[in-house]
């Protein structure tokens, strides 16, 4: 372990020079050794493969089948057999587009930040782009620097960095150069070597590369990413089911439909002719399609609303989760230390808002002057450079309208004695007017005990706010009448006057209190995961409303130690859980998932990639989120807000309801086809030949045009207002439950019936009328049953006007059939007549039935099976 030997042994080892860095005729023999410094990636397939891929779908098959065996049995009849190739290649092409285009959102998120760093070769400082970095190289870390790969810390000079990506630990590390004596050493006290995705807040230092690209820590966490499967979403698994049942239904309807017309007297090629009929009836053409551009407009919508999808059916499923698994820095909280607390001799403690009287405002002062953090006004934004907790004392107190360039026009900063972690104090000199000041700050304790003046109850007021999980800061002075010769800290800070106290924390984003009541209110579970401290961990969990009475908190130790049944039977309770390593996560998302909830994690940090992967929906932070993270997620979130995620549970939640709505239009129409098509043939059966009432055209017509644009319009009904105060879907519900597939039976038979009812009153006058009477039926009772599907309410309750590309679909719907049925050539093509007033009212009013019978069945559903 490199933390265990001393900077010069290491290297020694890599063969580099901490002063010259490697030579530039090394590079190349280095990294054809060790790699280069990137995270490799799963292999993608080749766009050709996802479009084979497209056609594994048992109702794309049969398609494809009936297809060819219909133009091998009978050439002539090869317009229904290339009709049915373009629909199943149009398909095709629209899965392709819409999967390349959410990878290409992936790789624009990847190129946002393309990081470069300083190194130092052949004796000269350069400065390259991070991938180019090889094991041996020496790296310069400033403040703000992004630390490029693994190493070994070489030269600190207050050197602190921010490894909350990887740790969970929202304070900054302090960095050294010594050697670290203790074996097996755990990676948040390795505080000799920086890692990569971390980032420098403070000070600058020197380190030398020791591993780069996946021999990382962030590396290792990546092949734990691509070596789990990553298991199919609920929507895909329903979406699958039903194509099997309806795959096995339609082979087995048409095998007896072609024994019933061969029994009836009619030809093999008459008979197969309405076994292929029957197989494009059965099989709804439009429903892979209407759902995917159902999905897209929803991804669309949640894009604008600063959610980024990466796969399409992850919509639905964070609509279904019932467990948020959620991080805390940089999710639930700013990420940003706060000072929230001030206490002073006089006023004792207060909130701090910005405001305050001149005691407070004298203090902070004084902590802004005993510091080395800036605000920098750049573009017209606010910039604070340095240690979060000093940058959180200088933004205090230029809230209170002093900003710290104006305070050394006052004072003139002067020597300093460091801070270091055995004094837990750091003293600056100004020269003033009034002789020379020093400020001291740091440990209360400390301070309060090396001061003339410690107010009775400060050791109190400091106890109050660290047992609210605050970061408690002191601050002193003591006038000289000039610097002291020799800088003793012994003799410097002591006999100091007491000014004051603050406290401070990461504070809790304001918007997410909201979203988590309300996610509570829709049945969700909010759990907070974090590397944080389990005080802090417990006080943000409360505020938030996330641990109630009840409830508990427990580290990762504590989790270590319990057994799998254990925590099986303590999981509900448990609502806090810090000091959690990645494993950690990847359990506790685990074990929820074992008790059927549909889990999902939200994170920024390289230390939840796991966890987002095997979550059943993983969100990662856009912002502050590591590529690792990224590319582990389901969902990205490019505002890095908790409420966002809220809001696409909303989202999900009406596009799942809008898709079963098109499941059951879809469903119901082609049911209706298949019993027009079979009933013939069972009529027939008893000496009353009807020959086919719909051709293999008419019903690709009917799937494709007068199907598909209402269920269009179905997939953009607005989502309800009410939809957040249900609850979840179980896991394992069926698509058809609560009566759905029930529903769609009897609509369909109501269907079928109808068609087959106009289509026999026109076929007595000669087959081309019944065959338009039962093409015309059925079309238009699709356009108006479209209305009866919209909601469970009466079809004149006042939200009937709230879709309106509804009404657009029926409007260019009836459009698209009155030429089809009554333009010359066109109608030539369908083997369809124009209808005289009377057969074209009849198909009409059987065509408005639905909507009287449905009206009918609702008025007992709503009113009568209430009471």
């Amino acid at each position: 372990m490199f933390y265990n030997r001393t900077k010069d042994q290491v290297v020694e080892e890599l063969q580099s020079n901490e002063q010259k860095g490697l030579h530039q005729s090394e590079i190349e023999t280095i990294r054809a050794k060790c790699g280069t410094n990137e995270l490799k990636e799963e292999k993608k397939q080749s766009i050709f493969i996802k479009f084979l891929l497209q056609f594994t779908d048992p109702l794309i098959i049969v398609l494809i089948a009936a297809a060819i065996i219909s133009i091998v049995v009978d050439p002539h009849e090869w317009i229904d057999s290339l009709i049915i190739l373009v629909v199943v290649v149009f398909n095709a092409i629209l899965g392709v587009a819409q999967e390349n285009s959410a990878e290409k959102s992936l790789e624009a998120l990847k190129k946002m930040s393309a990081p470069n760093t300083k190194v130092i070769r052949n004796g000269e400082r350069y400065t390259i782009p991070s991938r180019e970095l090889v094991v041996g190289d020496v790296v310069i870390l400033e403040a703000g620097d992004l630390v490029p790969s693994d190493g070994r810390i070489l030269e600190s000079y207050n050197l602190q960095i921010d490894e909350s990506a990887l740790t969970g630990e929202s304070l900054p590390v302090n960095k050294i150069s010594d050697v670290i004596e203790l074996e097996n050493c755990p990676l948040g006290d390795q505080k000799n070597m920086a890692f990569a995705s971390t980032v420098v807040t403070y000070g600058r230092g020197k380190m030398i590369i020791t591993t780069v690209g996946m021999e990382n820590e962030v590396g290792k966490i990546a092949s734990m990413l691509m070596s789990s499967e990553k298991e199919t979403t609920p929507l895909q698994n329903k979406l699958a089911q039903i194509s099997k049942v309806i795959g096995v239904m339609c082979l087995g309807i048409c095998v007896i439909v072609f024994g019933l017309e061969w029994m009836s007297g009619l030809t093999i090629l008459e008979s197969f002719k309405t076994s292929v009929a029957l197989a494009v009836a059965a099989i709804p053409e439009g429903l892979a399609t209407v759902v995917t551009i159902v999905l897209a407009i929803g991804v669309t919508k949640m894009v604008k609303n600063n959610a980024i999808v990466r796969k399409l059916p992850a919509v639905e499923t964070l609509g279904s989760a019932s467990v948020v698994c959620s991080d805390k820095t940089g999710t639930l909280t700013q990420n940003k230390m706060t000072v929230v607390k001030t206490f002073t001799a006089k006023n004792g403690i207060e909130d701090f808002n910005g405001e305050g009287n001149v005691d407070v405002r004298e203090m902070m002062k004084c902590f802004t002057l005993c510091s080395d953090a800036e605000l920098k006004f750049e573009n017209g934004e606010t910039k604070l450079l340095g240690d979060p907790t000093e940058t959180a004392l200088v933004e205090a107190s230029f809230k209170m309208g002093d900003k710290k360039e104006d305070l050394y026009m006052i004072a003139k900063r002067g020597d300093e004695i460091a801070f270091d972690s055995t004094r837990k104090l750091m003293t600056v000199f100004y020269d003033t007017e009034d002789g020379v000041l020093s400020i001291t700050k740091g440990a209360p304790d400390v301070i309060m005990a090396k001061c003339i003046n410690t107010p009775s109850d400060a050791s109190d007021a400091n106890e109050k706010m660290a047992n609210q999980a605050l970061r408690v800061l002191a601050v002193a002075i003591r006038r000289w009448k000039e610097v002291p010769v020799l800088l003793d800290a012994s003799e410097v800070e002591n006999q100091m006057t007491f000014v004051g106290l603050v406290g401070m924390i990461d504070p809790p984003r304001p918007e997410v209190k909201v979203a988590i009541e309300e996610a509570k209110q829709g049945g969700i579970r909010t759990i907070m995961i974090t590397g944080d401290h389990v005080t802090t961990a417990k006080a943000i969990a409360q505020d938030l409303g996330i641990l109630n009475e009840g409830q508990k908190a427990i580290t990762g130790t504590e989790l270590s130690n319990m057994t799998d049944e254990e925590l099986y039977t303590e999981l509900e309770k448990i609502s806090v859980y810090a000091r959690v390593a990645p494993e950690h996560k990847v359990r506790i998302v685990s074990m929820w998932q074992s008790k059927g909830h549909v889990v999902a994690m939200t994170g920024d940090g390289v230390n939840d990639s796991p966890a987002l992967k095997k979550a059943d929906i993983g969100c990662a932070m856009g912002i502050t989120g590591t590529d690792v993270t990224k590319g582990a997620a389901d969902m990205i979130l490019t505002d890095d807000n908790f409420a966002t995620i809220i809001h696409a549970v909303r989202e999900g939640r009406g596009i799942y309801n809008n898709i079963k709505k098109d499941v059951q239009f879809l469903l119901s129409s082609n049911i209706g086809e298949v019993i027009t098509i079979f009933g013939a043939s069972v009529i027939s059966l008893f000496g009353f030949n009807l020959g086919v009432p719909l051709l293999p055209v008419h019903l690709l017509w009917v799937n494709l045009i007068t199907d598909t644009l209402p269920a269009f319009a179905l997939g953009l009904e607005p989502v309800d207002k009410d939809i957040m105060k249900e609850k979840p879907r179980p896991k394992n519900e069926s698509f058809f439950a609560h009566g759905l597939g029930f529903t769609i039976a009897w609509q369909g038979l109501m269907v079928g019936i109808l068609t087959l009812t106009a289509y026999i009153i026109g076929n007595n006058v000669n087959h081309e009328i019944g065959m338009t009477m039962a093409f015309m039926t059925l079309s238009l009772s699709q356009l108006f049953h479209a209305f009866n599907i919209k909601s469970t309410h009466s079809i004149f309750h006042r939200t009937i006007f709230n879709n309106k590309y509804l009404w657009g679909a029926l409007a260019v719907g009836m459009a698209l059939q009155i030429i089809v049925m009554y333009v010359p050539g066109i109608n030539g093509i369908f083997n369809l007549v124009p209808l005289d007033s009377q057969y074209a009212l009849i198909s009409l009013g059987f065509a408005l039935c639905p909507i009287v019978i449905v009206e009918i069945v609702k008025l007992f559903k709503n009113h009568i099976f209430k009471k």
